[in-house]
C-alpha cells in the first residue's frame, strides 16, 4: 500500500502513454509544439513494467491519457495488458475522441471499461477555433461509437475559457436531458506553454453553474454530495444524465485526492499542480530491482505534497499540460 505523509492511500494511477497529439487546443500548447522523440517515451514493456509494479503497490485504478492516448501506437495491446494486470480493477481513458469511431470497440474488447472524451463546445466553428485542427463531427462519432460499445458512463469533459466558449455551457450541460452521460466542466488551470490564456482567462465552476441555471432551471445535488473522482455532480430538473463541476483552482479537493502520475517519459508526478518528479524510466533502462524501483515510489508517495498553491501564485512551470497528462 503506498500512503503519503498527510495518511492518503494512493492507489489511483494517470498514465500518460504519449506527449503527442492530434490536435492543438489553444489552452494546451502552442500550434508549433515539438514532442518528444519516441525513443525517450515509455516502452509498451516499460508501461507494462511499471504497471505491474504500481499494481503490487496496491495500485487498482488506472486512467491513460497524453497528450492523444488513442494516438499511441500498439494502445489496443497495451489497455489488453494493462487490463490483465493482476490486481488492476478499473481501466479507463481520457481522449479527444477524434480516432474512437475505429478504435472504441478494439480497445472496449481489449479491456478498457469507460471514456472521458472532451469535448469544449458543440458549435462546430468554435470547436475548429479551440482546438485548431479539430472536427466536431469526428468527436461525435467517437463518442457514439464508444456508447454502442459498452464505454460507459460516458463522461464529456469541457474546459471553459473566456472569450471562446463561455457561452457553449448550457448547450453542452443540456446534452444531460437527453443522454445519461456526466457533463464535467472543468476550471482551466495554470501550466508552462499557454499560461497567460490560463491565467486570464479562466471561468470559475461557480460562475459556469449559474450561466445553467439561469436558462435550464435550479440543479440538484446528486450522488448524495460526494464527488465522483473530482467532480461534484447535480442534475437538470428532467436530467438523465448528470453535470459535473471540477473546482481545481477555486475549491481544491485536495484532501480527498488519491492520485499520481506517470508522464509518458516515466517521471512519477505527484501532483498535478506542483512540479516534484520522481524519475523511473532511468533507473528501470540502467536495470534497477524490484525492490530499488519499489523503494523510489513509496518514498516518492510519501512526498506527495498536500496540494497546489496557485493561491500564493506558484504555478508549475517545468512542463506544459500534454506532457503531464491531465
Amino acid at each position: 500500500m503506498a500512503i503519503d505523509r498527510f495518511g492518503r492511500n494512493i492507489h489511483y494511477l494517470r498514465i500518460s502513454l504519449t506527449d503527442h497529439c492530434n490536435l492543438r487546443c489553444v489552452y494546451c500548447m502552442p500550434e508549433d509544439m515539438t514532442f518528444r522523440p519516441s525513443a525517450a517515451l515509455m516502452q509498451d514493456e516499460e508501461v507494462l513494467q511499471l504497471t505491474s509494479l504500481f499494481a503490487n503497490l496496491g495500485f487498482d485504478k488506472i486512467r491513460l491519457t497524453g497528450g492523444e492516448p488513442t494516438v499511441r501506437a500498439n494502445v489496443v495491446d497495451i489497455v489488453r495488458g494493462i487490463a490483465a494486470t493482476p490486481g488492476i480493477s478499473s481501466v479507463s481513458m481520457t481522449t479527444n475522441g477524434v480516432l474512437l469511431s475505429r478504435l472504441a470497440e478494439p480497445l472496449a474488447q481489449a479491456g478498457l471499461q469507460r471514456v472521458n472524451v472532451s469535448i469544449d463546445t458543440l458549435d462546430p466553428e468554435k470547436f475548429k477555433r479551440l482546438t485548431r485542427w479539430g472536427s466536431l463531427d469526428d468527436v461525435w462519432q467517437g463518442i457514439v461509437a464508444a456508447e454502442a460499445a459498452g464505454l460507459t458512463p460516458i463522461k464529456i469533459n469541457a474546459v471553459v475559457v473566456a472569450g471562446y466558449n463561455e457561452a457553449d455551457v448550457v448547450d453542452l450541460a443540456a446534452l444531460t436531458k437527453a443522454h445519461p452521460w456526466q457533463v464535467r466542466f472543468i476550471e482551466m488551470m495554470p501550466f508552462a506553454g499557454a499560461t497567460e490564456i490560463q491565467v486570464r482567462q479562466a471561468v470559475t465552476a461557480g460562475r459556469i453553474k449559474e450561466s445553467i441555471e439561469r436558462e435550464l432551471g435550479v440543479m440538484e445535488i446528486a450522488n448524495q454530495g460526494r464527488l465522483d473522482g473530482e467532480a461534484l455532480l447535480f442534475r437538470l430538473p428532467d436530467g438523465k444524465g448528470d453535470v459535473g463541476f471540477i473546482s481545481s483552482v477555486s475549491h481544491p479537493f485536495c484532501a480527498s485526492c488519491t492520485r499520481a502520475r506517470l508522464t509518458a517519459d516515466g517521471r512519477l508526478r505527484l501532483c498535478l499542480l506542483r512540479e516534484n518528479e520522481v524519475d523511473l524510466l532511468t533507473p528501470v533502462r540502467e536495470g534497477a530491482t524490484l525492490d530499488e524501483l519499489r523503494d523510489l515510489i513509496l518514498n516518492g508517495i510519501w512526498e506527495k505534497p498536500w496540494g497546489h498553491e496557485l493561491a500564493k501564485g506558484v504555478i508549475p512551470m517545468n512542463r506544459v499540460m500534454n506532457e503531464i497528462g491531465g
